[in-house]
């Protein structure tokens, strides 16, 4: 019994953790919009990245931890899913609308869904709740016009943008399943140091074919929302949530991990109105409801619907 409730304990506070870390990231979209103003797209990942990678490197030294190949090569593994979502989701920017962009890379939930189906098949709720989720990002997309204009403007300008954007989407989602299968194999602050400098590596050989093929030429300008952009992308959206991801996520399965990362926009949404005065429409608010009402489905579904049926059988 009390093995039980620890386990059940154990996944609440993951669950906990992968929610503060999507808060987190809801706040990125806000400070990330204002810092790409003054430096290059993938210089500014390369960076981020590599402040994050020096600061758990030091931690690693401080604590004499020994570096194991094995674990070292599987954390590489995760990042290259990590870095190719990165590349993608920027590349796709370019060509396509953030709104279309949000809406695409939020379709990670329903990727997870369909590559957990090979491993084991999701749960009643979780299916669910991935369904509601998944319309709730349609109305949370919409920007406060009709869903039929929606579509019917999404599939008249579909473009390379959002075709790269959806490839951004399957990777993020095969990083989210393969940390699952991953993470309980090997020690925590190896396999996410290694993912960190992974990213970091790729990230700067990748800027450097940017700038010298004239993709993406090199640009940074030290402005205060340039400061403020890297330093909370490194320290929270990366060093506290990489880090949160790689030790809790081994106890949310992916599928209600993808329901919660689905809150991102959400809360986007709530800092861009607090920081940046944009609109809240009832759109907005209906798709959030539906996320979150996915979320909730996900979690009690399969509960209620045992103890209802139990409870049924008992009475016969």
């Amino acid at each position: 019994m009390n093995k039980s409730k620890e386990k059940k304990s154990t996944h609440y506070l993951g669950e906990g953790a992968l929610l503060l870390m999507t808060i987190i990231w809801g706040g990125t979209f806000v400070i990330v919009k204002e810092a790409l103003n003054d430096i290059s797209s993938m210089l500014f990942i390369a960076i981020r990245f590599s402040i994050s990678s020096l600061l758990v490197s030091l931690f690693l030294l401080i604590k004499k931890y020994k570096i194991n190949k094995k674990t070292f090569l599987s954390g590489i593994f995760l990042g290259t899913f990590l870095f190719f979502g990165f590349l993608f989701q920027t590349a796709g920017l370019k060509y396509t609308s953030a709104t279309k962009s949000g809406f695409l890379t939020g379709s990670l939930v329903v990727i997870i869904l369909f590559l957990q189906l090979e491993k084991k098949i999701p749960t009643k709720g979780a299916i669910i709740g991935t369904i509601l989720v998944f319309i709730g990002i349609i109305f949370l997309s919409s920007g406060g016009n009709s869903i039929k204009n929606f579509i019917t403007e999404f599939g008249n300008t579909f473009n390379i943008g959002d075709i790269l954007t959806l490839i951004c989407a399957l990777f993020f989602a095969l990083h989210v399943v393969y940390m699952d299968i991953i993470s309980p194999k090997h020690e925590f602050w190896i396999l996410f140091f290694s993912q960190l400098i992974g990213v970091s590596i790729f990230s700067f050989i990748t800027s450097l074919i940017f700038h010298f093929t004239s993709l993406e030429f090199y640009r940074i300008n030290l402005t205060t929302n340039l400061w403020i952009g890297i330093m909370y992308t490194s320290l929270l959206a990366t060093c506290v949530n990489f880090g949160l991801q790689t030790k809790y996520q081994k106890v949310v399965s992916p599928t209600k991990a993808g329901i919660i990362y689905s809150f991102e926009p959400v809360f986007a949404a709530i800092f861009a109105f607090f920081l940046l005065n944009e609109k809240f429409s009832n759109f907005a608010v209906l798709g959030s409801s539906l996320i979150f009402l996915g979320l909730i489905v996900s979690e009690i579904f399969d509960t209620v619907y045992s103890n209802f049926f139990n409870n049924k059988n008992g009475q016969h």
